[in-house]
């Protein structure tokens, strides 16, 4: 077998649903929240559970390995996703329907040289109308424009759209980027290109829902530390949380909530970064290290 399906999973006979274990790789790099990726960007790291692995996770472990060469540390599952005739690849009713269990791993970005041909690729390439940081971004109104006249005079679909996408008085929720893609998908717009790079398979819906879960969890854990350096700046630290979420933080409020929350302290060292002022460097304190699983910590995403 060559080619995607090498790398999503294996087709059983006898008509059984064949089974596999997909990644979500986040960094962020230049302020980009960016995936890994195999095939030229075109699906996310995945393969088959072998009986030689002792758990999903170590099986996933191994192909992410094999695969991109990246070395992964957090990880935590996601969904599992069961869905008949979900996989366009395949033709034959007795194999359309695999069950994918997908994972979410956060990392810190490096060079990647396995056999997937991997790469990294900003997120918002895959979905342009999620980056609401500088404004709002030109495909929302021409998404906005096609979903009101495939909505037509049905009331419940028109109000999805405005809930869905902020029109109409209603508040853009930066969460809802699985629900806003399934609409799209429903309105026979997720193929058009200049809504998004397409992928193998499903694995653009299975990216929605990673994006979707990461950007509620930063709000109740401190996960996003996963993605930063041992020492970083508060603005570094805000730049992160932005290029996640999407939005652009009121600066104030922001470091006002960190400190207030302790999340932080301080290294006593200065950046060493040229432009601007010098500016000093923290780490995430080491009782979140201990349990930041079970803090209750929440993040300002505040808009400005």
């Amino acid at each position: 077998m060559t080619g995607i399906a090498q790398y999503t999973g294996t087709f059983l006979p006898s008509g059984l649903a064949p089974a596999e274990l997909i990644a979500i790789l986040v960094a962020v790099t230049d302020n980009q929240p960016r995936v890994m990726t195999l095939l030229g960007g075109e699906a996310l790291p995945s393969g088959p559970f072998e009986s030689s692995h002792r758990s999903l996770q170590s099986s996933l472990r191994a192909w992410i390995e094999a695969q991109t060469g990246h070395p992964v540390g957090y990880l935590e599952q996601l969904y599992t996703f069961a869905d008949r005739d979900r996989d366009p690849r395949s033709g034959d009713v007795e194999t359309s329907q695999r069950i994918s269990i997908s994972y979410l791993g956060l990392v810190r970005e490096q060079d990647a040289a396995g056999a997937g041909r991997p790469s990294w690729r900003s997120w918002y390439r895959y979905f342009p109308w999620e980056d609401h940081r500088d404004s709002i971004p030109e495909e929302v109104p021409r998404i906005a424009d096609r979903l009101t006249a495939w909505a037509g005079a049905d009331p419940l679909k028109a109000q999805r759209v405005d809930y869905l996408f902020g029109l109409n008085g209603k508040t853009w929720n930066e969460e809802l980027v699985l629900q806003r893609y399934e609409l799209m998908y429903e309105a026979g717009l997720v193929d058009v290109p200049e809504f998004g790079l397409p992928m193998a398979g499903d694995n653009r819906r299975i990216l929605a829902t990673g994006i979707s879960r990461l950007r509620a969890k930063i709000k109740y854990s401190p996960v996003v530390f996963e993605l930063m350096p041992e020492s970083f700046t508060l603005l570094q630290l805000q730049r992160t949380v932005e290029a996640l979420s999407g939005l652009h933080l009121h600066k104030p409020n922001f470091r006002r909530q960190i400190d207030q929350q302790e999340l932080v302290e301080e290294t006593g060292e200065i950046s060493s970064g040229t432009g601007g002022r010098p500016a000093r460097l923290f780490r995430y304190r080491p009782a979140i290290l201990e349990a930041r699983m079970l803090s209750g910590a929440r993040l300002p995403l505040s808009k400005s």
